[in-house]
C-alpha cells in the first residue's frame, strides 16, 4: 500500500532539507576567498573601475538582487544581463571591471560564453558555483563556494537550496565591504530613502 505524505509531512521535510544545506554551507564558509573577492573589488574601486553581476536563469534573478543589495551598502553595482552579454551588453564591461558570475553548476554554456568574453576584454571574474570542479570554479579569478547537496523537493531539481547559498554568500561579501568603507546609516539612507528602512533612520 502506496503511504501517501499530508501536506505537513512534506513541508517539514522540506524545511528540514533547506535547514540542513544552509548550515553545512555556513560552516564551510571560506573567509579567506571572501576576503580575496573583497579585495579584487576594493581595488578594481581605487581604479575607478565597476562592478557588474551576472546570471544565467533563476541565479539570473539572484544577480539582480545583489546588486541592488551591494548598491545600497556602498558598492555600485550594475546587472549584466547574461545571455545579452554576447550580443554587445558587454560593452557595458570595461577593462579592470569586476564581474561577479553565478551557476550553481559552474557549465551553463550561455555564462560560459559571456565570461570567456569578458575575460577576452579584459575583466576580473568572481566565480560563485556549487561545483569545485566546473569549468567556473576554474576560470574566476576568485572563486566563492555556493553548493548544496540537496535543492529539496520531491524533485530535487528545482532550484532551491542552491539559490539561498548563492543569496548566503554574496551576502556575506556585501556584509565584508560594507564594514571595509565604514558605512554609516547617514549614508545609507541617502541610497535607500525610501520604505520603512529610510524612514526608520531618517527619524
Amino acid at each position: 500500500m502506496t503511504t501517501i505524505n499530508t501536506e505537513n509531512e512534506i513541508l517539514k521535510e522540506y524545511l528540514q532539507v533547506s535547514s540542513n544545506e544552509i548550515k553545512k554551507l555556513i560552516d564551510s564558509i571560506d573567509c579567506k576567498a571572501l576576503t580575496a573577492a573583497q579585495d579584487l573589488i576594493l581595488e578594481a574601486e581605487r581604479n575607478n573601475k565597476r562592478v557588474h553581476v551576472t546570471g544565467i536563469g533563476k541565479p539570473g534573478h539572484v544577480s539582480g538582487y545583489v546588486a541592488s543589495l551591494l548598491s545600497s551598502t556602498g558598492t555600485a553595482s550594475y546587472i549584466l544581463d547574461g545571455t545579452e552579454a554576447v550580443h554587445g551588453s558587454s560593452g557595458q564591461v570595461k577593462p579592470g571591471d569586476v564581474v561577479i558570475a553565478i551557476s550553481n553548476s559552474g557549465e551553463t554554456d550561455e555564462l560560459k560564453a559571456t565570461v570567456t568574453t569578458l575575460k577576452n576584454n579584459g575583466a576580473k571574474i568572481i566565480a560563485v558555483t556549487g561545483k569545485i570542479e566546473s569549468w567556473l570554479a576554474k576560470h574566476g579569478d576568485v572563486f566563492l563556494f555556493a553548493g548544496v547537496d540537496e535543492e529539496g523537493g520531491d524533485l530535487n531539481k528545482a532550484p532551491r537550496s542552491s539559490i539561498i547559498a548563492e543569496i548566503i554568500v554574496l551576502q556575506s561579501l556585501s556584509v565584508l565591504l560594507q564594514n571595509k568603507k565604514g558605512l554609516t546609516p547617514q549614508q545609507y539612507v541617502k541610497w535607500h530613502p525610501g520604505g520603512a528602512l529610510g524612514k526608520s533612520i531618517k527619524e
